[in-house]
């Protein structure tokens, strides 16, 4: 019972954005902290797009909802990834860091991951509900 609970679908896309917001954070950090580096090229993280991908490929499973059927190939769920952009030249000195690009993308991470805490707080809050019978 547990196990169909927290193998459920949403919540595997929900850990993997997580993963990817953590990942993304670590990304940004180095990247500022690398600001003044000469020829130093930023990374960003992959996820929403390989995502998205998945699923207008249809590469995400179904639900197994019964124990006749076949049985499931995996998740399907993409993993985040880091890519480095090393084909622009943003300064003089060869580096591609954006300060204001970077802490721009800090902020939009940390709203990124607030909204996937809280979508993933209200599925446990209607479990939790669910299992009081609606009460309390």
């Amino acid at each position: 019972m547990l196990n169909s609970i927290l193998a459920s679908p949403r919540v595997s896309v929900l850990e993997q954005a997580l993963s990817a917001s953590s990942l993304r954070q670590k990304v940004i950090s180095n990247n500022i902290s690398n600001v003044n580096t000469p020829g130093f090229k930023k990374s960003e993280v992959v996820f929403e797009d390989f995502l998205q991908n998945a699923i207008d490929g249809g590469k995400l499973q179904m639900t197994k909802t019964n124990s006749q059927h076949l049985p499931l190939q995996g998740k399907g769920i993409p993993t985040p990834a880091v890519k480095v952009i090393d084909k622009t030249s943003f300064r003089s000195d060869g580096s591609n860091v954006d300060i204001d690009i970077e802490m721009a993308n800090l902020s939009k991470n940390n709203i990124y991951y607030n909204a996937v805490v809280q979508q993933l707080s209200g599925y446990f809050t209607g479990i939790k509900s669910a299992i009081k019978e609606g009460r309390g």
